[in-house]
């Protein structure tokens, strides 16, 4: 790879202790590993007001705007909340659109209190979709987030993951945001061909 692509996570959770933001830093360490260069945009730091689409320069809007059109890559991260991603990244993701998806290689991950997160995932592969982000098949989902990210002084974020399989899978995200940060989402295939 001629060029370091950027990979940026967005943390969705709003919690000064966030497992989200954790697993997101876990990420990005593959992603700096596979030779990205990498930031995180943590909601917590940005005054980002309930988006109106009547008003122009809302608070950081245009900040976190720039910053999501400059990344060749995004992971998106958000606690599990009713079944759903939080207010808070649905509120981030109002004030972006086909300028900061269109043709942008996104990955999804999602931490759970309890067992469940497909329909999170699912949500936000949808949405993600409807501004033109080409979504990685590779996603992760974290069930009982408290008891798989435990205190660990000596780990990434002050905290390690108890399930190796579960650490290496969201390493993976991070190293495929960096695979296919260029890719060209127009892919052809010789099964899709039409013989005259």
């Amino acid at each position: 790879m001629s060029q370091s692509p950027s990979v940026l996570a967005v943390n969705g959770s709003l919690r000064a202790d966030s497992y989200t933001r954790t697993a997101l830093k876990y990420a990005l360490e593959a992603a700096k590993q596979a030779g990205a260069e990498t930031s995180l945009l943590d909601l917590r730091e940005y005054d980002l007001p309930v988006y109106n689409p009547d008003i122009d320069d809302q608070g950081d809007g245009a900040e976190v705007k720039q910053i999501m059109r400059d990344a060749d890559a995004i992971a998106l991260g958000t606690p599990v909340y009713h079944g759903s991603y939080s207010g808070a990244l649905k509120n981030f993701h109002d004030y972006c659109g086909w300028d900061e998806y269109e043709d942008t290689t996104v990955g999804l991950l999602a931490t759970a209190g309890g067992g469940s997160y497909g329909s999170t995932l699912d949500h936000l592969r949808i949405t993600v979709r409807g501004v033109h982000g080409w979504v990685l098949p590779h996603q992760v989902g974290i069930r009982s987030a408290s008891s798989k990210l435990v205190d660990d002084p000596d780990a990434i974020d002050g905290r390690a993951f108890t399930e190796d399989a579960l650490e290496d899978r969201t390493r993976k995200l991070g190293r495929m945001l960096t695979e296919y940060a260029f890719i060209d989402p127009d892919v052809t295939s010789p099964r899709t061909a039409v013989n005259d």
